[in-house]
């Protein structure tokens, strides 16, 4: 059933691009909004319920925007709601988090040298711990909701740097980094659905009753859209640590994380300052330079190993080293990929293992089967440029031996 490592590839390539270009609709019009909400003015001649305005240019054109902060007298028959940006970048990333890291369990979430832990328990535990965040969260902004917003931040962060060390004790490396992220971004989306459309829509039921709105549900909202702001670009770079061994295979990776939300502050900070008109503070760049040093720093740690060839095998991976052939595809990347993905490679100008991936025993390769077969055996992008010469014959090699186990790509 190899054919479905294709189809799980493609399924894994769609959710991913809709997950992209959701997350680009979201993020943009969140920025837009807060450049917007920060830069407006007070104008001579605006309505009475007005709270400021602002004029934009832009694609040829004159914009005149204007805020009203419960809403103005009489409302247009068709209102705007920007919802369905954060909504479908939520799904599309819940979807891909069933895709890799769910279905793909074995290979990507569970890291026996951290903790041991049957599939179910691992999706458990990932699902439980989304919950856990919004609870936390909107409990901790309902307590401190007419505090100062300093302090809910370090309570928020708090609850960050807890959650980044649970997951790097639970999960592997690149699993909990990932988490966080969705951790995260699942509190961004439900203040979305939870709490800021819920209360717009109070407001609109409201006026279409003839009742004067309570600012307070205004208010609410504008506490939480400031925190999505602020999380936003510790969102990205957790989402994109995946794809860097350097952020999610060392010891302090969850150190690394915690510090990441810090840097998403300072830099935020620079451009809410300066869209609100209050100067450009550039020290904020001293600190996010300082900041990513100390990151850069803390990633030279140790970095995780996969198991060593005497660790138990279980699951797909046995499967894979029962297998027809496998012998001679353990022979094919030892010579043709080793070089490359080793603990310690050889390849000039390669100081670690790109994406992390060993591959010098038979547990390694066992356990990697379903990379090996997508980059080497149905595709040609490994090794890069063919630098180690890999034969047509061996390519199909690669392929027999991963039929001849007969597993699916959602094993695999």
């Amino acid at each position: 059933m190899y054919d479905w490592v294709v189809l799980w590839e493609w399924v894994e390539i769609a959710a991913r691009w809709t997950h992209v270009i959701t997350a680009i609709a979201w993020i943009g019009s969140s920025f837009y909004f807060i450049a917007l909400d920060l830069g407006l003015k007070k104008a001579a001649g605006m309505p009475a319920l007005a709270h400021g305005e602002e004029w934009q240019v832009h694609g040829g054109g004159f914009y005149h925007i204007t805020k009203y902060l419960v809403a103005p007298d009489r409302l247009p028959e068709h209102l705007t709601w920007f919802k369905w940006e954060s909504y479908a970048t939520w799904l599309s990333g819940f979807a891909m988090l069933v895709l890799v890291y769910y279905l793909g369990a074995e290979m990507f979430l569970i890291d026996p040298n951290v903790m041991e832990l049957q599939v179910w328990q691992a999706v458990a535990i990932s699902i439980g711990s989304l919950a856990f965040g919004w609870l936390a969260y909107t409990t901790i902004c309902r307590v401190f909701v007419n505090a100062n917003q300093t302090l809910v931040m370090l309570a928020l962060f708090v609850v960050l740097v807890f959650m980044s060390w649970f997951y790097a004790q639970v999960f592997s490396g690149r699993a909990a980094l990932l988490h966080l992220g969705a951790f995260t971004a699942t509190i961004m989306s439900a203040n979305v659905f939870m709490i800021i459309i819920p209360n717009q829509k109070i407001v609109v039921a409201d006026l279409k009753a003839g009742r004067k709105p309570d600012p307070k549900y205004g208010k609410i909202a504008k506490q939480r859209s400031t925190h999505n702001n602020y999380l936003t670009l510790p969102v990205l770079f957790l989402m994109l640590s995946n794809h860097y061994p350097l952020v999610f295979a060392t010891e302090w990776n969850w150190v690394i994380a915690s510090l990441v939300f810090l840097m998403g502050v300072t830099i935020r900070h620079f451009f809410n300052s300066e869209h609100a008109g209050k100067g450009s503070p550039w020290w904020t760049w001293a600190v996010t330079a300082v900041l990513f040093l100390l990151i850069a720093w803390l990633s030279t740690a140790p970095m995780r190993t996969v198991p060593e060839p005497e660790a138990k095998l279980t699951g797909a991976a046995l499967r894979f080293v029962a297998a027809d052939g496998f012998e001679d595809v353990v022979s094919i990347v030892q010579g043709r990929c080793s070089m490359c993905h080793a603990a310690e490679p050889v390849w000039e100008g390669l100081h670690w293992p790109p994406k992390g991936v060993v591959l010098e025993n038979e547990a390694q390769i066992a356990h990697e089967a379903r990379r090996i077969v997508l980059q080497s055996g149905l595709s040609h992008a490994m090794p890069p440029g063919n630098l180690s010469y890999m034969e047509p014959a061996e390519r199909e090699a690669i392929v027999r031996w991963f039929r001849s186990a007969g597993i699916s790509g959602v094993e695999g």
